[in-house]
């Protein structure tokens, strides 16, 4: 009787183990963070308005946010409006890089690329992040994550050059692996930038922004 118990209670063991969800990863294992300071952080806004107007830091998080009737980010700028930091310092065309980051987007937002990596051989980026409805998706294609709004989500992005190749986690899972879009020198960049069929007001949050390089 004992060993029948024994065998059941291995048996019901090793059943919960292969029907339990797979445990994060940390996708940071085997970089290293490269050193930040607030001059590595530039933002980008409409040219007519103070930084005040559409950004603020209390130290931790840094609410982003831009209006649909904006202006653009220069005068001399035919693109939609935008409020968006961009990371100075760490541009790169080899290696592997990550970018990571906590994020949190108000239920009101969407039509907003919330994360890109800058630098595309036949378009400006090489990746975006949008977020439509509720979900995040790869430019207004693939699906990354759904239900994003109105909770912090962990973001890891990292692109092989070489292998002009990228991974995408949310929260330690591994949600997307994409093909690069060429380009010659890249660098991150992050808050909101209007997309197709935008809401009136596009607002995201972030807090743990890093960059890092692979050893």
């Amino acid at each position: 009787m004992a060993s029948h118990t024994t065998f059941s209670w291995i048996a019901l063991h090793l059943l919960a183990v292969l029907l339990a969800p797979a445990s994060a990863q940390d996708p940071t294992a085997g970089f290293t963070a490269v050193s930040l300071s607030e001059s590595n952080f530039q933002l980008q806004k409409p040219y007519n308005m103070p930084s005040s107007a559409r950004y603020s830091f209390d130290g931790t998080v840094r609410r982003i946010w831009v209006l649909s009737s904006d202006e653009p980010f220069s005068p001399q700028s035919d693109t939609k409006p935008r409020t968006e930091m961009r990371m100075a310092g760490y541009d790169y065309s080899s290696g592997v890089w990550q970018f990571e980051g906590s994020v949190y987007v108000p239920s009101s937002t969407s039509g907003v690329s919330i994360m890109q990596v800058f630098g595309g051989s036949e378009t400006a980026t090489t990746l975006m992040l949008h977020v439509y409805n509720g979900a995040l998706r790869y430019y207004n294609q693939k699906p990354v994550e759904d239900n994003v709004y109105d909770r912090w989500l962990r973001v890891n992005v990292i692109h092989d050059v070489g292998a002009s190749r990228f991974t995408v986690f949310i929260d330690g899972e591994n949600k997307l692996s994409v093909g690069g879009r060429g380009g010659n020198s890249h660098y991150f960049k992050f808050g909101v930038y209007t997309q197709r069929d935008a809401s009136s007001r596009m607002e995201s949050r972030w807090k743990n922004v890093r960059i890092l390089k692979k050893n």
